[in-house]
């Protein structure tokens, strides 16, 4: 029997998703979280933007509804939706009561208590009213490092930090096929120890993929870990060809990919041909700059292209510079930290890779095909976003998504038992490489053909000179894991090159324009069959039991 530490549940990620399942489950069950780095460190720690919510009384849910399924192009899940928007005020309250200190236009009014606060809300693409509630432009930092506190001081929780999560465990059910998920192997990349948990459910909360590409706005840790242990775990995925690229991110060779906020744009932001300062959004979509993301990203590119530019600019400059500096103070650190005052100049910006609009398939409580194993946050596919993701509507789904899983989990916790015997991590017939150079090879190689032929303009033939590359270094990767132990770098690669593989799959089976997928050979949604999403099944694949 293997002495590892076993729980009710695990959580693997700590993001918004992750820490609102395991708050939200602390109190009544045994949780640990397992990081891959610090505890903090996330997406959601760098998100700047807000979370989307009908907090104004002349918004409503009809107009956010219809927002989003107007972004998400035919694709989204009408009753996920309204699942999602229904639940929004709660989700604010909620974090508001954790301590998250939003932004407001004005002082609470005195009297007896009952008086609601009045949250200043901004605007973002896509969104026909003001219903981004935010904290400056830090958002996700204020969001993030509050659940943190909040995770550090709970009872009943244990966290792992630097814990990079290899895959999940199915043990064998009465006719010795992979049953119920019931643990995971995590390498401590502090000593390059693999370890068993054990767990009676499994929720995976790990984030997007966007590390797949050359440029990405997201943190190094965004290498689809969730989506590939999954899809090896036999759980379906849909719709990974829809990849958000954000249209503005700070162009500078030491930026290291930093985000310039929708909220620039929400906020009366230009975008601008550096060399004759002309403003060419209206050509592209009657909403300029408040267009929808895949809208503002081609036509940037389309500009970029076609004037051979290495940027544009996006420029704010006309606003009142305690404005600028009151409302996004930390990207107006980050680019006079860079010689670029956006106070008095514009910003030079580029598209990046940004968001995992598709995922691991997942019902409106977080579970997918795989009992015992949950996804929730940018892993999961759950209709929501369809074919483009609207601005701030991520973290909300995180936190509506993470208290439907957490309470799915505690209804069904009395009647699991526990993990019976698993064998403990064997690398005992595998060695100490002396062939990092293939890792650090492959990694580029990958992110670069992905970015050149799977990237924001697409063509079949570019989609197949992709597959043809991808099989042969996913031949190459799964000999390498095959013969040495197993480290952070091979990991990471190993999970991206599958995800990269189903991105491109989903790619070549949509022959048509959609949302954030566009093909140069198919430059117009199919004017005949109805929208479907791309649905692809592993091998393995066994469909969870109905309840």
């Amino acid at each position: 029997m293997s002495a590892s530490p076993s729980y009710d549940v695990l959580v693997v990620g700590s993001g918004a998703a992750g820490l609102t399942v395991a708050l939200q489950l602390a109190p009544k069950a045994r949780v640990a979280v397992l990081s891959k780095s610090d505890l903090a460190e996330s997406s959601t720690l760098h998100a700047q933007g807000g979370i989307a919510a009908v907090l104004d009384a002349t918004d409503s849910t009809e107009f956010h509804v219809a927002d989003t399924l107007v972004a998400g192009a035919g694709l989204c899940d009408a009753d996920v939706v309204r699942f999602v928007v229904e639940n929004a005020r709660e989700a604010i309250s909620r974090l508001i009561g954790y301590g998250v200190a939003f932004d407001r236009e004005e002082p609470a009014a005195p009297g007896n208590g009952d008086e609601e606060p009045h949250y200043h809300l901004t605007r973002e693409g896509g969104h026909s009213h003001r219903r981004i509630i935010h904290a400056a432009d830090a958002t996700g930092r204020a969001v993030e490092t509050t659940l943190e506190q909040r995770a550090r001081e709970t009872a009943n929780l244990d966290i792992f930090e630097h814990q990079l999560t290899i895959d999940v465990l199915r043990e064998k059910d009465k006719s010795g096929k992979p049953g119920r998920c019931v643990g995971v192997y995590a390498l401590n990349r502090k000593n390059g120890q693999v370890q068993l948990f054990r767990a009676k459910t499994v929720v995976l909360a790990t984030g997007g993929a966007s590390k797949v590409y050359l440029y990405s706005s997201n943190p190094d840790g965004c290498t689809g870990d969730g989506i590939a242990m999954a899809w090896r775990a036999g759980c379906r995925v849909a719709n990974l060809e829809f990849m958000q690229f954000h249209p503005t991110v700070l162009y500078h060779p030491q930026a290291k990919s930093f985000l310039i906020s929708e909220a620039v744009r929400g906020e009366g932001g230009r975008l601008l041909v550096p060399t004759t300062g002309e403003r060419f959004m209206p050509r592209f979509d009657s909403r300029g700059e408040l267009a929808p993301r895949d809208v503002v990203a081609r036509a940037i590119d389309h500009e970029m292209k076609r004037l051979g530019l290495d940027y544009v600019h996006l420029d704010i400059s006309h606003q009142p510079a305690e404005f600028i500096t009151s409302h996004f103070p930390t990207i107006h650190a980050k680019c006079l930290e860079h010689g670029i005052d956006m106070t008095r100049e514009p910003i030079p910006v580029v598209p990046a890779a940004h968001y995992t609009c598709g995922g691991v398939m997942t019902d409106k409580r977080g579970r997918t095909d795989v009992p015992g194993l949950y996804v929730v946050g940018e892993a999961a596919f759950t209709g929501l976003h369809g074919a483009n993701r609207m601005a701030s509507n991520s973290l909300l789904e995180c936190l509506v998504y993470g208290t439907a899983a957490a309470e799915d989990i505690l209804a069904r916790l009395p009647s699991l038992p526990n993990p019976g015997d698993l064998p403990a991590w064997d690398e005992s017939w595998v060695t100490n490489s002396d062939e990092e150079v293939v890792v650090s090879h492959n990694w580029e190689e990958l992110r670069r053909f992905m970015w050149d032929y799977v990237g924001i303009v697409r063509t079949t033939k570019r989609l197949e000179r992709a597959q043809h590359r991808i099989d042969l270094l996913l031949s190459e990767i799964e000999e390498y894991y095959g013969s040495f132990r197993v480290t952070n770098d091979l990991l990471e690669l190993r999970n991206l090159a599958l995800v990269a593989k189903l991105i491109i799959r989903s790619a070549l089976a949509r022959r048509e324009s959609r949302g954030l997928h566009y093909t140069l050979d198919f430059p117009y949604p199919d004017p005949v069959a109805a929208p479907q999403n791309t649905i692809l099944t592993p091998k393995r694949f066994r469909l969870a039991p109905a309840d």
